[in-house]
C-alpha cells in the first residue's frame, strides 16, 4: 500500500512539473550551478592532492633538502615567509657533498641557472619561457627523474665542465622534431652544449616536470650563468627510509660544520622533507576547498529562494485541483508530501545534472594541472544530501499552505 502511495506521489509530481516545465528546467538549472561549482572545484583538488600524493611520495620517504632558506608557498597572502640566511657558496655546498657520507647517503648540488631561456637549434628556437638547470651526476636520482634515451651526466663531466646537455621531451619535440637529438648541438646564451640524453617524459604540468628544461653541468654553469648572490641547493637521499631522520640530523650538524657556525649560534639554513612540502601545498589548498564550498552554498540559496517562489505560484495555480483532492478523499498530509515530492525531485534532477557536469569540469581541470582522473563520492553524496535538505526547505511552506486548504474555498477559487 505504501509502495502505491509513493508511486503515485511521483507520478503526480512529475505530472505536474511537466506542467511548469519551464519554470523547473531553470530552478534545476540554478541548482546544478551550485552543485557544479561545488564538485568541480572540489574534484580538481582531490585530484591535484592525490597528483602531489603520488609525487612526494616516491621521494619523500627517503629525500630532504638543504637550502638557504625553507620552502613556502603562497596562495594570496597566507604562507609564512621564509627566513632569510646568508646564500650556500658553490665552495659550502662541494664541501658538504665530499664530507657527507652517512649511511651510504647519495647529495646532489643544484640550481636553476635561468627560467626564462631560449634554446635554439638551427633556424629553429623555443619561447623564452625554457628552465635551465645546472646539475651534477647525482641530481637525477635525487630528484626521481629518469633518462629515456642516451645518458646522464658522468662525475667527469661535471668536473671538467663539459659542454653536454640533458633536454626535456618538450624541448626535443620542439627543435628537433623528428631527428635524433643526440650528439647534436642546442644553443644556449649563444654557447653550443652536445646532446647526451633525452628526459622520459613527465607531463608539462607535473610538479617536477622537466619536459621543458634543459640540464647542463654545474660547473659549466657557473661559466655561463653566474652570478654573485647565487645560492645552491642540496638534495640528499638516505639509504632507507628508517634511517631518515638519522640521516637529517647527521646532515644538519655536517652543514653547521661547513658554515662555521658556533655551538649556541642558530642553524642559518633550513632542511626540508619532501612529503612536508607536499603537507605545505594540501593544507594551503584547503582554502580553496572552502571557497567552492562557499560558493556552492550561496548558489543554493538562491535556488532554494527560486524553488520557494515556483512553489508558491504552483500552490495558486493549482487551487481548485487541490481542492478537488481533497474533496474526493485526499489527507492534508497527501497534499503535503506530493507538494514536497515535486520539490525534491527538481532538487535531486539539478544536482544529478550538476554533479556529472562538475565531475567532468574538474577533472579535465585537474589533468590540465597534473593531475589524475578522479571521482570524489564523499562530495557527490554530500551534494546529493544538500538538494534534499534545500528541496525540503524550499517545498516545506508552499506544500504546507497547499495541505491547509480548504476544499470548499478552493473549489470556488477563480
Amino acid at each position: 500500500m505504501k509502495t502505491s502511495l509513493f508511486r503515485e506521489n511521483i507520478r503526480i509530481a512529475v505530472r505536474a512539473i511537466r506542467a511548469q516545465l519551464t519554470r523547473a528546467i531553470i530552478t534545476a538549472l540554478i541548482i546544478s550551478f551550485g552543485i557544479m561549482a561545488l564538485v568541480g572545484i572540489l574534484t580538481a583538488i582531490d585530484a591535484i592532492q592525490q597528483s602531489i600524493t603520488g609525487e612526494f611520495s616516491a621521494l619523500g620517504a627517503t629525500t630532504f633538502s638543504v637550502s638557504n632558506k625553507e620552502r613556502s608557498i603562497f596562495i594570496g597572502r597566507r604562507g609564512t615567509r621564509p627566513k632569510p640566511n646568508p646564500a650556500i657558496t658553490y665552495e659550502e655546498a662541494k664541501t658538504f657533498k665530499e664530507r657527507f657520507t652517512y649511511g651510504g647517503s647519495i647529495v646532489s648540488i643544484s640550481y636553476m641557472a635561468s627560467g626564462m631561456a631560449e634554446a635554439k637549434y638551427k633556424s629553429k628556437k623555443t619561447n623564452p619561457n625554457t628552465q635551465v638547470w645546472a646539475i651534477d651526476e647525482n641530481f637525477l636520482v635525487t630528484n626521481g627523474l629518469e633518462i629515456d634515451r642516451g645518458r646522464a651526466f658522468t662525475k667527469f663531466d661535471n668536473e671538467q665542465a663539459r659542454p653536454v646537455a640533458i633536454i626535456g621531451p618538450e624541448i626535443k619535440d620542439l627543435l628537433y622534431e623528428d631527428e635524433d637529438p643526440l650528439g647534436k648541438a642546442i644553443t644556449l646564451r649563444g654557447r653550443r652544449f652536445k646532446i647526451v640524453g633525452v628526459m622520459k617524459s613527465k607531463g608539462s604540468s607535473n610538479i617536477f616536470s622537466g619536459d621543458r628544461s634543459v640540464y647542463i653541468t654545474v660547473n659549466n654553469a657557473r661559466g655561463s650563468y653566474a652570478s654573485p648572490n647565487r645560492t645552491y641547493n642540496l638534495n640528499v637521499m638516505a639509504s632507507s627510509g628508517e634511517k631518515l631522520e638519522a640521516t637529517i640530523g647527521e646532515a644538519k650538524g655536517v652543514m653547521r660544520a661547513v658554515r662555521k657556525l658556533a655551538p649556541k649560534e642558530k642553524s642559518n639554513f633550513a632542511i626540508t622533507r619532501s612529503d612536508n612540502l607536499a603537507s605545505i601545498l594540501i593544507e594551503l589548498m584547503s582554502s580553496v576547498t572552502y571557497a567552492a564550498m562557499f560558493i556552492g552554498i550561496i548558489t543554493l540559496f538562491s535556488a532554494s529562494i527560486s524553488l520557494m517562489n515556483m512553489m508558491l505560484v504552483s500552490v495558486t495555480e493549482r487551487t481548485k485541483e487541490i481542492g478537488t483532492r481533497k474533496a474526493i478523499g485526499a489527507k492534508s498530509s497527501n497534499i503535503l508530501i506530493q507538494f514536497l515530492t515535486e520539490a525534491v525531485i527538481i532538487t535531486q534532477v539539478g544536482g544529478l545534472f550538476g554533479a556529472v557536469i562538475g565531475i567532468a569540469i574538474g577533472n579535465i581541470v585537474a589533468y590540465t594541472i597534473g593531475g589524475a582522473f578522479f571521482i570524489p563520492w564523499n562530495w557527490i553524496i554530500l551534494a546529493f544530501i544538500l538538494c534534499f535538505v534545500v528541496g525540503v526547505v524550499a517545498g516545506i511552506y508552499p506544500a504546507s499552505k497547499a495541505a491547509k486548504q480548504d476544499p470548499i474555498d478552493a473549489l470556488r477559487y477563480e
